[in-house]
């Protein structure tokens, strides 16, 4: 751990400040919870390179930056929030900032009896039994450190709930926007409860962008509830600026044949790390975990993932992709772990990643950890440039040398991007790359 107490004594004073203004207003079990995390993160501290899971990402960065807990920032007018929300959104739209849920800027048409959709906050004063069972139940707060301090400064989030049998034909968007100062480094922590009761059907899509330019940090943990044949589709994309940080957690906890795909995709932020971890807690689960980056100049992009296969006869399926140039560097670790009990698994993982200049470095690491016998399991990983063959032969058809890179870059990323089921994500990420591309190449 970073030997500093200093950089945890600043979180510690900022969480009694924080307690002192709740008073008594929030639940005993929420304030208890709140504080075991707390004494999980000062136990912990910030990792370090010589912890094995952050040996290629230092969060010295962070951990010495004085962030101060983001207070409630004024509303971005209609013409800002449309650069995130594409557009008409065909269904609900949740938008929070700094964390905290903004009804004047949310849209929620109540498509489906029963569903809930909105305030963390409000979920946990008006109807705690649907909270409580599922709140920091998952995500590994007593080991991550980022997941820890999340947890401690607990105040509001996004909260969706769907009853047994409810089916949501539109897509769900939970906007969360950090603003950003200059002269103020500001930290936030943005929180989600998905819960899907038995044969639920959702597509949640989760946007994170920066209010304007400054260094800020995002701290986000998802928790995700699939109960027995529930389908959940969800979607992350991180767009923040480039001077921010990220960190962010997404946690799926699967009951007997639920259905649950994850598509985490990083495009912004200066140092980003996701965790993304899938608990197959039932038999006949289903759990897809996919991910694309893209990123250049001095970006950095950590992914790390753990499947784990707990009962028999599940299968996961895993495809991350990467396109990195300038002075980028990006790390890969998969993990995958097939208990003694967790016969008949069938779990595939791969990781690809382009590297469009010399300087761009790639760190991967895909793992396997199989404790059964009567199992299918396959990984693999490459690294590697354009091909020169490909490019010779556009060239040799009257393409230029810049026009054929370009097709080749996307056609490796359109792999990735034809399994967007959501049409504007997948309109937005195809503009994204075409702009990054006609950029041409950062060096810096």
């Amino acid at each position: 751990m970073i030997d500093t107490i200093q950089e945890t004594e600043n979180y510690a004073a900022s969480y009694a400040a924080l307690e002192g203004k709740r008073g008594s207003q929030d639940p005993a079990w929420l304030k208890q919870v709140r504080r075991s995390a707390l004494d999980s993160f000062l136990r912990l501290g910030f990792p370090s390179t010589h912890d094995e899971e952050w040996r290629f990402t230092s969060v010295a960065p962070i951990a010495r930056v004085p962030f101060q807990l983001a207070a409630n920032a004024k509303a971005p007018d209609s013409a800002t929030l449309a650069q995130w929300t594409f557009g008409s959104w065909p269904g609900i739209q949740l938008v929070f900032i700094n964390g905290v849920f903004s009804r004047e800027l949310s849209w929620n048409p109540a498509a489906s009896t029963g569903l809930s959709a909105g305030s963390l906050a409000e979920a946990w004063a008006t109807n705690p039994s649907s909270v409580q069972p599922h709140l920091a139940r998952y995500a590994r707060v007593s080991t991550e450190p980022f997941a820890a301090l999340n947890t401690a400064f607990l105040s509001d989030g996004a909260f969706v709930r769907l009853p047994r049998g409810c089916v949501v034909d539109e897509p769900i968007h939970l906007i969360f926007l950090t603003s950003a100062e200059a002269a103020r480094p500001q930290v936030c922590h943005p929180r989600v409860l998905v819960v899907a009761e038995a044969n639920a059907q959702v597509r949640i899509l989760e946007s994170y962008a920066s209010l304007g330019p400054g260094v800020c940090l995002t701290n986000a943990v998802t928790e995700l509830v699939a109960e027995e044949n529930a389908f959940v589709d969800h979607y992350k994309l991180q767009r923040e600026s480039l001077e921010a940080f990220h960190v962010g957690t997404v946690q799926l906890h699967m009951g007997r044949s639920a259905n649950v795909s994850t598509q985490t995709i990083s495009l912004g932020g200066s140092l980003v790390r996701n965790h993304v971890n899938a608990v197959l807690d039932g038999e006949g689960g289903e759990a897809t975990l996919n991910g694309f980056y893209l990123v250049n100049g001095r970006q950095h992009i950590d992914n790390h993932t753990c499947i784990d296969h707990a009962k028999p006869h599940c299968s996961s399926h895993e495809l991350y992709k990467g396109i990195l140039d300038g002075k980028a560097h990006g790390v890969f670790n998969g993990r995958i772990i097939v208990r003694p009990d967790a016969q008949k698994t069938d779990s595939k993982q791969t990781n690809k990643n382009l590297i469009l200049s010399e300087e761009a470095l790639v760190n991967t690491n895909p793992q396997l950890e199989i404790y059964a016998d009567d199992v299918k399991c396959t990984h693999g990983a490459t690294i590697g440039q354009l091909d020169a063959d490909s490019i010779f032969y556009l060239r040799s058809r009257g393409i230029d040398l810049d026009s054929a890179r370009h097709l080749l870059t996307y056609a490796f990323a359109g792999d990735f991007i034809h399994r967007l089921k959501i049409d504007p994500l997948r309109a937005a990420l195809e503009a994204s790359l075409f702009a990054r591309l006609a950029e041409g190449r950062e060096d810096v």
